[in-house]
C-alpha cells in the first residue's frame, strides 16, 4: 500500500525528477565502480562497450519498473520502510536481469559476473541512503522550535509514532524533550533524536531537569494502575497530563498522530478497556429483524438503540415510560425527534395488558429488556416500587415475549444480583431466575447479562461527584474502603449485543471487569482533575450496601467457554407463580402485601437463594 505523510517530497515535477536522476546516477556509479574494483583499477582491462550496454540496460529497467510500481509518482513516503523495500525489490529485478544477460553472452562476458552482484547492492544502498538524507533534511526543516515542552511516557509503537508526528509537524503544539519507559531494554533508545531518560519512577526528576510542561501517556493499552500512578506523579510536578486513547478510538486506526492526544479522564484512571469482540461478525442476528428495547431512554437502553440501528434491523422499537427520554434517544439516532412515528412507544412495563398488546401488534423477534429501577437507597426506602417494576414488570415482558415467540431475549441485570442483600439486588436476582424459567419453557433463547457500575450513566457516582465538586463540595463517600467494579457504557452495550449471540438459554453472562476500584480513590482523582480544594466526607454505609461488590454468587461456577473475559453462570429457574413481594425483603413476613395478580405465598426455594 502506498503511503504519504510528513517527510515526503513535495508533489512537484522537479522533486520527482530529482529522484529519477538520482537513481540513474546510482546505477552508473555503482556499476562503474564495481567493474573498476573487479580489475583493481586497471582501466585497460575494462570492456567499455560491454559496461556501457549493461549500464544503459540497468538505467532503462530501473526507470521502467520504478514507474510501474509508482516509485517516482509519489506512491511512497520518502525513506519509509515501504519505499526501501520497493527499492530493494526493483533493484533485485534489475540485477537479476543484468546477470541473466551476462550469462547469455557466450563465450565472452559484457562484464565480470561479480559486477551485477556488487553493482546492484551498491545501487540499492545509494538510492536508499540518498532518500534518508533528503528525509532528514526535510524533517529538520519541519522540526518544531516552539511548543509546550513535553515528556512522553511509553517508547513502544504508540510513543514512536507520536514522537515522529510531533517532530515532523511545524505547527505541533508539543515539543518533545524526553521519553520515559519502564522497559530496561529501552534505556538507550532514541526516537527522532529524543532519548529515553528513565522510568516512571524518574518522572519528577526528569521533568524538573528538562523543564517539561506536559506529560503524554502513550500506552493505549495501559492498565489503570499505570495511568493512576503516572497521573499522580505528573500532577505532583505540575504537569498537564494527557493520554493516547485506545486503538479503537483513534481518529485514524493504525496511525497515531498529535491529533489523537486528549486529556486524561476518569475512565482511563479506572482502567476500563473495551473487550476484544468482532461486533460486526456477531451482530448479524439483528439485521433484518424486528428489535424491541425496553427502557430505551435510559443510559444503557439509549446506547443499545444507537448501536442496534447501525445493523439495519427491519424495525427498531424503542419503549419507555419517559417521553422526554424517548425524545432524546430518537434525536440522537435520527437527528430529529418529532415523536410522531411508531419507532417510539410510550408505555410502562408495569401495565401487563399494555405490554401484551404491544407485543401482539408489533411481533418483535429480538428483545433487550433494559427497563428497571436501579437506585439502591431509593429502593430500600420504597421496596414495593422496585418489586412492581423489576419483578412484575419483567414478568410482563417475559410473558409477552414467550407468547409471540421471541427468538432472543436479553435481560439486563446487575452485579448486585450476586449474593444479593439489597432490594435492588434481590429484585434483579428474581428477574434473572424468571428469565431462566422461560428459557426452559419456550423455544427462544432467554438469558441475562450482569453489569457493574456504568461510567457516565444517569445517577452514577461520577455524575454525583462531579456536581459536588462543581458546587464546592464536600464530596460524600460512604466508607473509606468501599470498592466497586466499573465499565463504560459502550462496553456494557457491546456485552449485551454479544450475549444475544453467544449466550445460552438460562445463563447469566458476567464480564471480567478487572480489579475493583475504591470509591474514595475515584473521588480524589476527580478532585485532582478539577484542580479543586474540596473535602471528602465519609457518611457511613447505607442499608443494603456491600463494602465490596461481587460478580458471582457463592455457588456459581466461573466458566468461560467462548470468550476469556466473559463468564457463563447457570441460573436456577423460578416460575412467576412462585414469586412474592416478601421475597425481596430477605425474610418472611406475616403482613405481606397481596400482589395484584395472585395470592400471597412464600417459596422456600426463593428464600433460601436470597
Amino acid at each position: 500500500m502506498s503511503q504519504r505523510g510528513v517527510g515526503s517530497l513535495p508533489s512537484v515535477p522537479w522533486a520527482r525528477a530529482g529522484l529519477t536522476v538520482n537513481d540513474v546516477v546510482a546505477w552508473v556509479l555503482s556499476l562503474g565502480l564495481a567493474t573498476l574494483f573487479r580489475y583493481d583499477g586497471d582501466l585497460d582491462r575494462i570492456d567499455t562497450r560491454g559496461l556501457l550496454v549493461v549500464t544503459v540496460l540497468a538505467c532503462v529497467l530501473q526507470l521502467a519498473v520504478g514507474f510501474l510500481v509508482k516509485l517516482y509518482q509519489g506512491g511512497y513516503r520518502t525513506a519509509s520502510f515501504d519505499e526501501a523495500v520497493m527499492i530493494a525489490a526493483v533493484g533485485l529485478v534489475v540485477g537479476a536481469s543484468l546477470l541473466i544477460l551476462d550469462l547469455a553472452v557466450h563465450p565472452s562476458r559484457l562484464v565480470p559476473l561479480s559486477v551485477p552482484f556488487g553493482g546492484t547492492a551498491a545501487a540499492v544502498l545509494g538510492m536508499v541512503t540518498t532518500r534518508a538524507m533528503i528525509r532528514g533534511l526535510l524533517e529538520g526543516t519541519a522540526r518544531p522550535r516552539e511548543g509546550a515542552r513535553t515528556l512522553v511516557f511509553g517508547a513502544g509503537d504508540g510513543g514512536h509514532q507520536l514522537i515522529r508526528s510531533m517532530m515532523t509537524d511545524p505547527a505541533s503544539p508539543y515539543l518533545p524533550v524526553g521519553l520515559l519507559d519502564d522497559d530496561p531494554g529501552k534505556r538507550h533508545l532514541r526516537i527522532s533524536g529524543v532519548r529515553v531518560c528513565g522510568t516512571r519512577h524518574d518522572l519528577v526528576e526528569v521533568a524538573r531537569r528538562l523543564g517539561a510542561e506536559v506529560l503524554v501517556v502513550a500506552v493505549p493499552s495501559g492498565r489503570a494502575s499505570l495511568y493512576r500512578e503516572v497521573a499522580v506523579e505528573g500532577r505532583r510536578r505540575g504537569l498537564e497530563v494527557k493520554v493516547l486513547p485506545e486503538l479503537s478510538e483513534l481518529l485514524a486506526p493504525g496511525h497515531i498522530s498529535i491529533r489523537d492526544v486528549r486529556d486524561i479522564d476518569v475512565s482511563d484512571l479506572l482502567g476500563r478497556h473495551q473487550i476484544d469482540t468482532d461486533i460486526q461478525a456477531i451482530a448479524g442476528y439483528l439485521t433484518g429483524k424486528r428489535v424491541l428495547v425496553t427502557g430505551a431512554g435510559g443510559s444503557i437502553g439509549a446506547e443499545l438503540c444507537r448501536q442496534i440501528s447501525r445493523f439495519e434491523p427491519a424495525e427498531l422499537m424503542m419503549l419507555d415510560r419517559d417521553e422526554s427520554a424517548l425524545h432524546g434517544v430518537q434525536l440522537s439516532i435520527e437527528g430529529r425527534a418529532l415523536l410522531d412515528t411508531d419507532a417510539v412507544i410510550l408505555a410502562d412495563i408495569r401495565d401487563n395488558d399494555r405490554v401484551m398488546s404491544i407485543f401482539e401488534e408489533r411481533q418483535p423477534e429480538v428483545v433487550f429488556h433494559a427497563a428497571a429501577l436501579k437506585h439502591l437507597p431509593m429502593l430500600e426506602q420504597y421496596p414495593e416500587e422496585g418489586y412492581k417494576t423489576n419483578v412484575l414488570g419483567t414478568t410482563h415482558v417475559l410473558e409477552a415475549a414467550a407468547k409471540v415467540g421471541v427468538e432472543r431475549f436479553v435481560n439486563i441485570s446487575t452485579d448486585k444480583a450476586a449474593n444479593p442483600i439489597s432490594v435492588l439486588g434481590r429484585t434483579k436476582r428474581l428477574a434473572e431466575r424468571l428469565t431462566a424459567h422461560y428459557a426452559h419453557s419456550v423455544q427462544g433463547n432467554f438469558l441475562s447479562v450482569r453489569f457493574g457500575n456504568v461510567l457516565g450513566s444517569r445517577g452514577s457516582v461520577l455524575t454525583a461527584f462531579t456536581r459536588q465538586i462543581a458546587a464546592g463540595g464536600p464530596v460524600t463517600v460512604t466508607h473509606p474502603e468501599v470498592s466497586r467494579y466499573f465499565m463504560t457504557i459502550p462496553e456494557a452495550v457491546q456485552l449485551v449485543i454479544q450475549a444475544a449471540a453467544i449466550g445460552r438459554g438460562g445463563e447469566a453472562l458476567v464480564l471480567d471487569m478487572g480489579e475493583p476500584v475504591r470509591i474514595v480513590d475515584v473521588a480524589r482523582q476527580l478532585i485532582e482533575m478539577a484542580d479543586a480544594d474540596v473535602e471528602v466526607v465519609f457518611t457511613g454505609m447505607r442499608p443494603g450496601e456491600k463494602l465490596h461488590e461481587e460478580l458471582l454468587g457463592e455457588e456459581e461456577v466461573d466458566e468461560r467457554p467462548f470468550h476469556p473475559l466473559i463468564s457463563h453462570v447457570a441460573v436456577p429457574r423460578l416460575a412467576p407463580g412462585e414469586v412474592e413481594y416478601a421475597d425481596i425483603l430477605g425474610q418472611a413476613r406475616d403482613d405481606l402485601l397481596v400482589c395484584a395478580d395472585g395470592d400471597p405465598h412464600i417459596s422456600s426455594d426463593v428464600q433460601s437463594s436470597n
